[in-house]
């Protein structure tokens, strides 16, 4: 069966830039990542293609092979050549590099002198993100958190290396680690990429049966990290070194972990404060009283609410909120007060609290800026 094209994977176009093509593949890769869709194994294959097709389409020198040749041009390890071009008219690489080598070649300067390879260079693997949910209690506290995900790691039947064991990548004969070829037709010279190694500069005659040469393999893995006190909504963790593995001995790439916390239903978050409400009686507001809530490490904090208190007073308490992931110390907790007004009260309830308002008057000292008014009667 045809294989589907790289391009048509990402949904990008033949033209797309490396962003594009970067900002496509952590779309689908976040859609079709197993985390997301356990026991999928349609998920799973599509996941698969996506970072085979990324893989490819990310590497400037893959990516034009794979234009030129399709598929063919995607396997870069397995030392086979892609068929021959049938001449100049196909097939043939002419960039602005290859038209000053022939003009050089006329004026007497002659072709550019190519760095020769001799085997592969190593290249830094890629950076992975994955999301990370918290309950806000955890972003309180901290938290370790086991973490699953795929990725590449060095394969550890070559070392890395993408070779069989007592092999070795061999300098390309056919371009003398050039990874092109030089045809001269008369006055003119013409370079093409070499047709033997890819463009490559050598090529692997025996390459490792577990990686199929390419000096790596994917991995679903599981790694425990732990996740600070007082981390905030939106933040992003970076675990260097746990992303993708470098190709040939190249450095990993990091993992980044953005962090998403749920609200809580009595407290919130402002800056590294810890702010709730507190609903108290009018007698309470009145006399004062000593009253314990209950922490979000379920530790009891005593709140003492003033004589006289009014109602949206922000009774503060030093050092009780967050921990400052950037700097040291902590936030503050911040407890505003509100009053419980009854809608219904017992008769002799309200006839009792109809003679206090009489003793205490039902005219209000309005303060500056406020309205004063009067009391005219009660609704019952």
């Amino acid at each position: 069966m045809a294989q589907k094209d790289f391009y048509e994977i990402l949904g990008i176009q033949r033209t797309a830039s490396a962003e594009e093509i970067k900002a496509a593949y952590r779309k689908l890769a976040l859609k079709y990542h197993p985390d997301r869709n356990p026991n999928n194994k349609e998920a799973e294959e599509n996941f698969k293609a996506v970072s085979q097709a990324y893989e490819v389409l990310s590497d400037t020198t893959k990516r034009k092979q794979y234009d030129q040749f399709g598929h063919a041009g995607a396997d870069m390890g397995n030392g086979q050549g892609f068929g021959g071009f049938g001449g100049f008219g196909q097939g043939a690489d002419i960039n602005m590099e290859n038209i000053f080598d022939m003009f050089g070649d006329i004026f007497g300067g002659g072709q550019q002198k190519k760095r020769k390879k001799s085997g592969p260079t190593p290249k830094r693997g890629h950076d992975l993100a994955k999301e990370v949910t918290l309950s806000f209690e955890e972003s309180f506290k901290g938290v370790t958190k086991e973490i699953t995900y795929y990725h590449f790691v060095a394969c550890s039947t070559c070392e890395g290396k993408g070779t069989e064991k007592g092999t070795s990548v061999h300098v390309c004969k056919e371009c003398d680690g050039t990874g092109q070829t030089t045809f001269r037709q008369g006055m003119f010279a013409y370079s093409q990429q070499c047709s033997h190694c890819h463009g490559l500069g050598y090529t692997i005659p025996s390459p490792c049966k577990t990686c199929k040469g390419q000096s790596r393999i994917q991995k679903y893995d599981t790694i425990s990290v732990n996740i600070p006190a007082g981390i905030y909504d939106g933040a992003e963790l970076r675990l260097a070194g746990k992303g993708d593995a470098g190709i040939f001995g190249g450095e990993y790439g990091d993992l980044f972990l953005k962090i998403s916390v749920t609200p809580h239903k009595q407290f919130k978050r402002v800056d590294d404060d810890l702010e709730s409400a507190i609903t108290l009686t009018y007698p309470q507001l009145v006399f004062g009283c000593q009253m314990d809530i209950e922490m979000l490490d379920g530790l009891k904090e005593t709140i003492k609410v003033p004589r006289g208190c009014p109602v949206g007073e922000r009774i503060v308490i030093a050092g009780k909120g967050f921990s400052k992931v950037r700097g040291k110390g902590r936030g503050n907790l911040v407890i505003t007060t509100q009053c419980d007004i009854p809608k219904k009260l017992p008769t002799d309830v309200q006839e009792k609290l109809e003679e206090y308002s009489e003793l205490i008057g039902t005219k209000t000292n309005g303060a500056q800026g406020s309205i004063t008014a009067f009391f005219k009667k009660f609704l019952r």
